[in-house]
């Protein structure tokens, strides 16, 4: 499936360079499993679980970038887009858990009291958001974030494709729907329209460098929706070597 969300040549040509990684999210289990609404709702539980912990470094990022934006209108879209990050989010993971089979996988995922963290991979896709939004140039802050706003905004129309006309009954049927919606759609163009500007104006060492940025953190997109899926942690057992007798 092909959505046009590039705001000029520079961000064509940006999303092309992806367009590998972007398969590769496209063609993971855990989307496809989401789309079809057969994902163990324990995986997904700890998908968003994970996600309310990433969702507060990346308002912290673009808070940053709101803070640095020589444009009042870029200023305030990075503010709000921060306090939109945090409200509309937490509204959404309400209510899936008000769905009786995700708050069961909720309460499953959080049996024996063990404290719930970052996972390896959202700490360090939250690390490098705000180390880069706070001390790369505002370019390389806007890269960083992007992918947030471009992947997810794909996938929502991949999704809806794939899961075609879901049920009332699909456990995963708000998720889905929030990131097809125009209101989604129209904050992703215009972060889209603020890298096309700064990549247009840069000299060409730090245009490179938020095309690095930006790519960087597509394959953080990747990593992170796996690593949700296999329900990575801090366990250090799972590299210790096999005990032969």
């Amino acid at each position: 499936m092909t959505t046009n969300f590039a705001a000029g040549a520079q961000t064509t040509q940006l999303w092309n360079h992806v367009r590998t990684i972007i398969e590769q999210i496209e063609n993971l289990p855990f989307l496809s499993q989401l789309a079809d609404g057969s994902l163990d709702p324990v995986a997904f539980t700890n998908y968003i679980t994970q996600d309310s912990i990433y969702l507060t470094g990346y308002a912290k990022a673009m808070s940053f970038l709101a803070a640095r934006a020589d444009d009042r209108d870029e200023s305030r879209f990075w503010a709000n887009s921060a306090a939109e990050a945090i409200t509309v989010e937490e509204g959404m993971h309400e209510e899936l858990l008000a769905d009786a089979r995700l708050r069961a996988a909720h309460e499953i995922l959080l049996a024996g009291g063990a404290e719930i963290k970052a996972s390896p991979t959202t700490l360090g896709y939250v690390s490098f958001l705000v180390a880069t939004a706070a001390g790369r140039s505002y370019g390389e802050g806007v890269a960083g974030v992007l992918p947030c706003f471009w992947v997810y905004a794909h996938m929502g129309k991949v999704l809806v494709e794939k899961a075609g006309q879901m049920s009332d009954d699909h456990p995963y049927r708000t998720w889905v729907e929030t990131y097809d919606a125009p209101e989604f759609d129209e904050a992703t163009r215009q972060a889209v329209q603020i890298l096309e500007q700064e990549l247009e104006t840069a000299p060409a060492e730090d245009a490179a460098r938020m095309r690095a940025a930006f790519e960087q953190a597509c394959v953080y997109e990747l990593h992170f929706w796996a690593s949700a899926h296999a329900m990575q942690n801090w366990d250090v057992a799972a590299f210790a070597p096999a005990v032969t007798v």
